[in-house]
């Protein structure tokens, strides 16, 4: 079913999961269009970004943000045309980056919008590379990670909208940038579209020897976003005075017990403090909000320049939801996962 001018499709979630989210978890309605009042807009989203924090929010465990009550609609960010406008400032036709959630259509008064202008190049930029990973990658490799040129930076997911952000901007700040990616398809692209020095499939039965080769002067800076078996080959690379920016742990989002094993604790917080290392986990929104003007400015004119390169795998209908979110958590997207929910105007 495509979308259509009168009918509002909402994803809702119908139940927590146990594990890995089903489609099962997901309840497809739809509703009539709500009414613009005077200082209101109506948005008409086009696309919809997938991002692997959804499944905290899925989750009612104690978290930084309140989960997504039962019956609501699924949370995420969107990127949107204005279809109606009562409000000053958005003209019908401008793009616009919302936090609208899994449906066709929201009402917004404004706030919380972040005006793209009436023809952006690439819309749906805003949700992957100029949006909330980009910034996530930007921020946390260069305020945590303090990259100085010469240093050797890990980054996990490296052909994701984080971890891809995270290597080249390591590159342009003159390190060596080490990635870890699942399979070789994802490391060749790594490696000849992204400019890293070495890439390391973590498939692989011999990886933690295949890491510590990549990394012959050990590790300065380890951005976090995966965790398991990719950090506990890390760990014992690090050196003195390294940095580790945690921005998720998404190989333990659909577990549902601790990993089996010896406890590892007590061996990270003696690495951390023999080595004087740092480890910090941020909230991109919350603890660097003022700063996305900023970024988006620079990482457009790095993006015009030809210095960043970007990778989209945009999924046609907004039925494909569910299963195209299991898909991502589980690493088989390729780039930046978005849903393409309708047609631009």
């Amino acid at each position: 079913m495509t979308q259509q001018a009168t009918v509002n499709r909402q994803w809702l979630l119908a139940s927590r999961p146990h594990g890995a989210p089903t489609r099962e978890n997901f309840k497809l309605v739809e509703q009539p269009l709500p009414d613009v009042a005077q200082g209101q807009l109506l948005l008409r989203i086009v696309y919809l970004s997938l991002d692997p924090y959804m499944r905290g929010r899925m989750s009612d465990a104690e978290s930084y943000a309140a989960p997504v009550a039962l019956g609501d609609v699924m949370v995420g960010g969107t990127v949107a045309q204005v279809a109606k406008s009562n409000h000053p400032d958005f003209a019908v036709g401008d793009w616009v980056l919302s936090y609208s959630g899994w449906q066709d259509y929201a009402i917004s008064d404004g706030s919380g919008l972040f005006n793209l202008g009436a023809d952006p190049e690439h819309p749906s930029y805003a949700l992957g590379i100029l949006g909330m990973p980009g910034f996530t990658g930007y921020m946390g490799l260069l305020d945590i990670g303090q990259p100085q040129a010469g240093e050797t930076i890990v980054v996990a997911a490296a052909t994701g909208p984080v971890g891809a952000t995270v290597g080249q901007v390591g590159k342009l700040k003159g390190c060596r940038v080490v990635g870890v990616a699942g399979g070789p398809d994802k490391c060749q692209h790594a490696l000849e579209n992204l400019g890293f020095d070495a890439c390391i499939d973590h498939r692989a039965e011999d990886f933690a020897e295949q890491l510590k080769a990549a990394c012959p002067d050990g590790i300065d800076v380890y951005f976090e976003n995966v965790g398991g078996k990719v950090f506990d080959a890390v760990l014992p690379l690090l050196n003195t005075s390294a940095r580790i920016p945690v921005c998720g742990l998404v190989s333990q989002y659909n577990a549902t017990q601790l990993p089996d094993g010896p406890d590892r604790l007590s061996l990270l917080v003696a690495t951390l403090l023999k080595k004087r290392a740092r480890m910090q986990g941020f909230i991109i929104f919350d603890d660097y909000g003022s700063h996305f003007g900023e970024f988006y400015q620079q990482m457009g004119e790095w993006l015009a320049q030809g210095k960043i390169h970007y990778k989209e795998q945009i999924v046609e209908g907004f039925e494909q939801a569910p299963e195209a979110f299991a898909d991502l958590l589980e690493g088989r997207n390729f780039g930046k996962m978005v849903i393409q929910v309708g047609e631009s105007a």
